[in-house]
């Protein structure tokens, strides 16, 4: 059974979203408005929809891997958690970002992605002295000849 999320536009000007099944599990998000930004300004880039996630889901808001190519931008909370209790009429999604460079986005432009995902199942922890696992090395280890 598919999950159905309810979304309200602000905009007409940008594309409808749309699921493409067996091709990637994120959705592309556009910008809802021309955005003039200069090397260190910050903005909240409107996404022009607001939704209604499916009960015990959250939405993860991402940068596409082209995004700061193209527009010399970084998501400034690396990564945009969205909980299903954001769904009013006036809760538009936004994407807060930092300009590296001067730059321009255009509405429609395709800035971020996003996926839902099932809350966290209620977890508990147990201190230990030791942990059972092999040791790889510490941070920064993996790949190392």
């Amino acid at each position: 059974m598919k999950e159905k999320i309810r979304i309200k536009y602000f905009s007409d000007r940008i594309e409808k979203l749309c699921y493409i099944d067996g091709r990637s599990d994120w959705i592309d998000l556009r910008c809802a408005e021309d955005i003039v930004l200069k090397k260190g300004e910050f903005k909240l880039i409107p996404l022009g929809v607001a939704m209604e996630l499916p009960k015990g889901y959250e939405a993860h808001v991402v940068p596409r891997s082209s995004t700061f190519k193209n527009f010399g931008v970084i998501q400034t909370n690396h990564c945009g958690v969205i909980d299903e209790s954001y769904c009013g009429d006036n809760d538009q999604w936004y994407m807060p970002v930092l300009a590296i460079r001067d730059t321009e986005i255009h509405v429609n432009d395709r800035i971020c992605q996003f996926r839902i995902f099932e809350h966290q199942p209620a977890i508990g922890f147990e201190e230990c002295d030791h942990l059972d696992g092999a040791d790889r090395g510490g941070f920064g280890s993996t790949g190392r000849a």
